[in-house]
């Protein structure tokens, strides 16, 4: 078996919390965990559970955003060192992407599409025709190039979420991670949404980690699932045995509440 992509060993966060009194003893909270998890070269992982589970704590961790309380994680065999300068984590910078919730506050309302997707372009100091890939990756999104010199205020949601994505491939990362990528879209805008991201892994060989409480959108695009709950995995294994056939009873309730049409 060919060594993991991303490989996470015993990883933990705890949050001090603020003290009762003056002489009260310091309170802690883990939002993670000791955790174990390796991400397959060219898979697709779901990582599901309720709010506050633990699930963008422990994306924040992988991707070396957030500083662990204890335990690593490796990025192709190299140590990734959260409390590193910034500078010497380009490296990760440069081989992961990232799409997050809210397609409204993740892009800079005073930035062109142009300048938002051309951004890690720039900050990582990618060579090349910039201009050129910008126009490139928004026809790989679906939207017309020549929409560049316009402003997310001019766009719909499912339109932002594109220009998100286009910015978070435009660098040819190897790892794309969605965090709750699409909680806020409508039905048929998250449809369109799911094919250009299987689109793009079957293209591109990416490998997808995808953050979410939709178990539906797990189930369409991911081959592996994590379950978590108050900051644990609970359960893992492929999609088709986890979600038929859970074992945890936590897994079971989760399942239990997806609404059924009759």
């Amino acid at each position: 078996m060919s060594e993991p992509l991303i490989r996470a060993r015993g990883l933990t966060r705890r949050y001090a919390l603020p003290r009762e009194t003056l002489f009260s003893r310091r309170r802690e909270q883990t939002a993670l965990a000791p955790a174990d998890l390796d991400v397959a070269r060219g898979e697709a992982l779901g990582v599901i559970g309720e709010s506050g589970s633990g699930k963008s704590t422990l994306m924040r961790l992988l991707l070396g955003l957030d500083l662990p309380s204890g335990g690593t994680v490796e990025f192709d065999g190299r140590p990734v060192d959260a409390g590193a300068p910034a500078r010497s984590l380009h490296w990760l910078r440069r081989r992961t992407g990232v799409v997050f919730q809210d397609p409204y506050a993740s892009l800079d309302p005073r930035m062109s599409v142009g300048r938002i997707v051309a951004e890690p372009l720039w900050a990582l100091g990618v060579p090349g025709d910039r201009r050129a890939r910008v126009r490139e990756v928004l026809g790989e999104v679906g939207l017309d190039p020549e929409m560049a010199d316009r402003y997310p205020h001019e766009f719909s949601g499912g339109q932002r979420q594109r220009i998100a994505i286009a910015r978070a491939i435009a660098h040819r990362p190897s790892v794309l991670v969605g965090d709750e990528p699409l909680s806020a879209l409508d039905v048929t805008v998250r449809a369109h949404i799911l094919e250009l991201l299987g689109r793009l892994r079957e293209r591109d060989g990416l490998t997808l980690v995808l953050v979410s409480h939709d178990i539906g959108v797990v189930q369409s695009l991911c081959d592996r699932v994590v379950v978590m709950k108050d900051g644990e995995i609970v359960e893992r294994g492929p999609v088709r045995d986890v979600l038929l056939r859970p074992r945890h009873e936590y897994t079971k309730r989760l399942l239990a509440s997806i609404p059924v049409i009759d």
